[in-house]
C-alpha cells in the first residue's frame, strides 16, 4: 500500500510503539492522527511534528468515548484510510494469589483497551473506509496471543480475541470489500513502559514500527515481527517446546 499522501489512525499514539509509527508514517508522507489518553505526550508529538500530525485526548477504556470518537472521526478527517490499532495494556495477575475480585475493574479496562476498543474502531470505520479507494485496518497483537504466559492471562486472551477477529474481518473484507487490506501484526517483546522489567531480547519501538509498516507497504495479510516469525514453524513443528518456554520462562 502507498502511504504518501494517507490520513492514517495510531492508537496509543503518544508512547513506545504509537511514538515511532507516527514518526515514521510522517517520513513516509502520511499525516497522522495520534490517538492516546497522555494530554502532554500528545502535545509533545503535535509540537515535534507541527502540521503534520493532529492529536486526540481519547480514553480507550471507555466504550461510550469510543464510539463518539468513532462517530466523529470521518467528518474530521475525511481522508482517513489506514487505521493502526496499536494501543494495548497489561496487567499481571496472579488470581490464586489474593481474592481475584477486587481486580475485576483493572482486568475489564483492560479488555476495553486491548480488544473491545479494537473491534468498536474497526467496525465503526468500516462504511466509511468502503468509501476510500483503498485502505486499510492493522491490528496489532503478540506472540502471546499464540503462545500465553501465566502471569498475564486477561492479556493473553485480550490478544488471541484481536488475531480471530482481525482473520474473520478479512475474510469479510475479501468477499465484499477487498479493496479494504484487514491485517494482523503480530509483535515479540519490544522495549516499552509496558515491558519495563520484564523479559530479555526486547527489540525497540523504532525496529517494530519500522517492521510493521514495511509489511503494510508490502500488503502482507499476517506480518511476523522479530522473533514472532519463528512461530508458525514451531506451532506447526512442537508447540509443546513453546507452551513450556513461555510457563516456565
Amino acid at each position: 500500500m502507498e502511504l504518501n499522501g494517507t490520513t492514517a489512525l495510531v492508537t496509543g499514539g503518544a508512547r513506545g510503539i504509537g511514538r515511532e509509527l507516527t514518526r515514521q508514517l510522517v517520513a513516509r508522507g502520511a499525516h497522522v492522527v495520534a490517538v492516546g489518553s497522555n494530554p502532554k505526550g500528545l502535545a509533545d508529538l503535535k509540537a515535534e511534528h507541527d502540521a503534520l500530525v493532529s492529536t486526540d485526548v481519547v480514553d480507550l477504556s471507555d466504550p461510550e468515548a469510543v464510539d463518539t470518537y468513532t462517530d466523529a472521526l470521518p467528518h474530521r478527517h475525511p481522508g482517513l484510510s489506514v487505521v493502526i490499532n496499536n494501543a494495548g495494556v497489561q496487567n499481571l495477575s496472579d488470581f490464586l494469589a489474593s481474592d481475584p475480585r477486587p481486580l475485576r475493574p483493572v482486568l475489564r479496562r483492560e479488555l476495553a483497551v486491548n480488544l473491545d476498543a479494537v473491534i468498536a474502531l474497526s467496525t465503526g470505520l468500516l462504511p466509511h473506509l468502503k468509501q476510500q479507494p483503498s485502505a486499510a485496518i492493522v491490528n496489532v497483537s503478540s506472540g502471546l496471543a499464540v503462545i500465553p504466559k501465566p502471569s498475564a492471562p486477561v492479556y493473553c486472551a485480550a490478544k488471541a480475541g484481536v488475531r480471530t477477529f482481525t482473520r474473520a474481518l478479512r475474510y469479510q473484507c475479501e468477499d465484499a470489500a477487498p479493496h479494504i487490506r484487514v491485517i494482523d501484526a503480530i509483535l515479540p517483546l519490544v522495549d516499552t513502559d509496558m515491558t519495563a522489567g520484564r523479559g530479555r531480547g526486547k527489540i525497540t519501538p523504532v525496529q517494530a514500527a519500522h517492521a510493521l509498516i514495511d509489511g503494510l507497504h508490502r500488503d502482507r495479510k499476517e506480518i511476523y515481527i522479530g522473533k514472532a516469525r519463528l512461530l508458525p514453524t514451531l506451532m506447526r513443528v512442537a508447540p509443546s517446546v513453546g507452551y513450556r518456554a513461555l510457563r516456565h520462562g
